[in-house]
Order: C-alpha cells, then sequence, then structure tokens
C-alpha cells in the first residue's frame, strides 16, 4: 500500500518488457521531471487509459447515430473533399 497526500491508496505492481529505446527515454524523463520512473509510468497509462475509454465512448455514442440513421451518404463527403482545393469548394454535408 502506498500513501499520496492524506489518502491511502492500494496498488499493484504490474510488469511489461518495453524495448531499451523506450525505457531510456523514461529514465530522462524521470530524470528532467525529477521524478520517479514509476510516476512517469503511471501519468502515461494514466492518460493512455483515459484516451481509449473515450474513444469507446465516442463510438458507442457514433453507433447510436448510426441505428438511428443520422449518417452524411459516403458520396457527398467525397465530393465535399475533393472540391475544398477547388475556388468553389462545396458546403458541408449535412
Amino acid at each position: 500500500m502506498s500513501v499520496e497526500g492524506n489518502f491511502s491508496v492500494t496498488t499493484k505492481v504490474l510488469t511489461a518488457h518495453v524495448p531499451l529505446a523506450l525505457a531510456e527515454k523514461v529514465d530522462q524523463l524521470a530524470a528532467r521531471l525529477e521524478r520517479s520512473r514509476g510516476w512517469i509510468i503511471k501519468q502515461a497509462l494514466s492518460a493512455w487509459v483515459e484516451q481509449e475509454e473515450e474513444r469507446r465512448r465516442l463510438t458507442l455514442e457514433a453507433l447510436v447515430d448510426v441505428d438511428a440513421g443520422n449518417v452524411i451518404d459516403h458520396q457527398a463527403v467525397q465530393a465535399w473533399a475533393e472540391s475544398l482545393d477547388t475556388e468553389n469548394p462545396l458546403p458541408v454535408p449535412r
């Protein structure tokens, strides 16, 4: 168990093999930021987990739109995209 501030946090040790170059970058960051290697890895892992949770939330939200028929025709999007580098770009398809 580790203690952060006045909060008691139960922890679990995770082990991973990482490429040597990545491990060296983590060590360099730790030294530069005057933080432990564990702190750097915890920050990176927390950010990645948060990003993946957000990606899943957005995917589920998009699937609800698809099920409701709230989609834009692929050909309309493609025509719009191709028009962007012309003098008269099409309006964003809705």
